[in-house]
This record gives C-alpha cells, sequence and structure tokens, in this order.
C-alpha cells in the first residue's frame, strides 16, 4: 500500500519511501494491527530494510513466533495482546497501545509470554448444540466453561490451547482501552451506562483519580481490581496533559514535590544515623 495511506499509529517516516508494507489477511483488521516488518525495522531496529526483515522471518531456525507458532510470512498481521517470541535474543513482546494510540512492543519475561488474554466478541450455540466462543483475535473455542460469557476475557495457555482462567466484566475491574479517544488507558472500570438503541458508555477512573468514559465495545479487561495480570506499557497507561509532558520532558519539579524528596532524603538520613 502506499505509505501515505498507511494507519497512522504504525509511526512510519513520511520521506523513507512510497510503499509500505500491506498485511495478510489474518486473525485481525487491516487499519487494528501491525505488519511483521514493520515491527522489526520501525519498533526493535532488528532490520534495515524491508530484505532484511524478510530474511529474518524466512529463515530455516524458526526465528520468529507468534502466539507460540512460527510464522514465516513477512506481513503476518500483528495486534493486540500478540505474544512475539524471538528464540535467538531471548526476548518476549506484547504488541499493546500506548496512550497516544501507537503500537508498542512491550518486553515481558517468559513465563508471562506463556499465556494470552483474549476478550469474548461473541458466545453462541452452533450445529448440533454445541457452545462456542468467539475472541477478539479470530479463535472459536468449543465448550467453554458455563460462567464465561460477552466481554469477558479469558487467559489462554499458549501451549497447550486451553482457558486457564477467565476474568470477570464486572465493576472494579482493571481495564485497558482498545479504542476511541481514550486509547491505550488504563484504570478501574466504574459503572456501565446503558442506551437503548445506541452505544453503551462505559465509566473508568484511572489510577490518579481523573475519570473518563468511553465506548462499552472498546474495554479489554486485564485484571481483577486495580492488579493488571500483563505487563503495562512505559506510563502504565496514565494519560498526560501537554502540559505535563513539557515538565517531565524538562525535569521541572513542583513546590510540593521537592518538599516530599527532601522529607525523604530526611527520612533516609534518619535512618543511616540510627
Amino acid at each position: 500500500m502506499k505509505r501515505m495511506f498507511a494507519p497512522k499509529n504504525w509511526f512510519l517516516d513520511k520521506c523513507k519511501g512510497v510503499y509500505a508494507t500491506r498485511p495478510s489477511t489474518g486473525p485481525h483488521k487491516l487499519r487494528e494491527c501491525l505488519p511483521l516488518t514493520t515491527l522489526l525495522r520501525q519498533r526493535l531496529k532488528y532490520a534495515l530494510n524491508g530484505l532484511e526483515s524478510l530474511k529474518i522471518c524466512r529463515d530455516k531456525s524458526n526465528n520468529i513466533k507468534v502466539d507460540n507458532r512460527v510464522r514465516r510470512d513477512h506481513r503476518f498481521p500483528l495486534g493486540l495482546m500478540d505474544v512475539v517470541t524471538i528464540d535467538k535474543t531471548g526476548e518476549n513482546f506484547r504488541i499493546l497501545y500506548d496512550v497516544k494510540g501507537r503500537y508498542q512492543a512491550v518486553r515481558i519475561e517468559k513465563k508471562e509470554a506463556q499465556f494470552k488474554l483474549c476478550k469474548v466478541v461473541r458466545k453462541c450455540l452452533g450445529k448440533n448444540k454445541v457452545p462456542y466462543i468467539v475472541t477478539h483475535d479470530g479463535r472459536t473455542i468449543r465448550f467453554p466453561h458455563p460462567d464465561i460469557k460477552q466481554n469477558d476475557s479469558v487467559k489462554l495457555n499458549l501451549e497447550t490451547s486451553d482457558i486457564d482462567g477467565v476474568i470477570k466484566f464486572d465493576n472494579g475491574a482493571s481495564v485497558f482501552v482498545s479504542g476511541g479517544n481514550n486509547i491505550g488507558r488504563v484504570g478501574v472500570l466504574q459503572h456501565i451506562e446503558a442506551h437503548q438503541g445506541s452505544y453503551d458508555i462505559a465509566h473508568v477512573k484511572d489510577s490518579q483519580g481523573r475519570a473518563f468514559a468511553t465506548r462499552k465495545d472498546n474495554i479489554f479487561v486485564i485484571g481483577e481490581g486495580k492488579n493488571p495480570v500483563i505487563t503495562l506499557p512505559k506510563r502504565q497507561g496514565l494519560k498526560q496533559t501537554l502540559i505535563e509532558e513539557k515538565e517531565a520532558r524538562f525535569g521541572i519539579q513542583h513546590e510540593g514535590e521537592d518538599d516530599e524528596e527532601e522529607e525523604a532524603d530526611d527520612n533516609e538520613e534518619a535512618e543511616d544515623d540510627e
């Protein structure tokens, strides 16, 4: 595709070519995924050009695994919560959004790379009255536990493809916003505002006490209470204002913060004296 029409959240350079890699058809939508080539070139800096990323993917030593499956297609689409494993470097990454809506490869431990969170998009009764659920990444899981409902998140074991647990879509759960103006933000679900014939609205409050609202469809449950079960991006899903970003960039601190730091230093000195 033309680079000009590529999604903004790929974060491609304007002047480094005319074309961008078009993702293959796969488990994620075209505008909601990141091709494997872009991850290797733009994010991880393991390849300088498209040919090198092609060689990395097609190497016989099975360099790249997505959700514990070898992927040799350099255009394979990576979406939200996908786990990318590179055995040669011993690295594991989870694909998430930052608070500006850009894809981030969050480095995770090997133990955390053994599971993936999948949002239940649909729960149906199929042929011969076989119950099944459909997840956000296109998986169909037959005979799920009766407690699993729509909008819940299931903890999928990537080695056995079994469901190890379920995180309920309830008030007080820790949630990740996967779309809309508040994309990438993390908070605690307060309540759902129902609107018949329109979109239901979810009200969320982050750890700084800032409340915001988004559509119910944009909510992805990632933990019970205030404890998410996955590693979050750099700022832990907290959105900053433009002034806060500027102050963080230049290292500006307020008087209250300086007093708190001085008190902490005094307490440390007192402990050392004791």
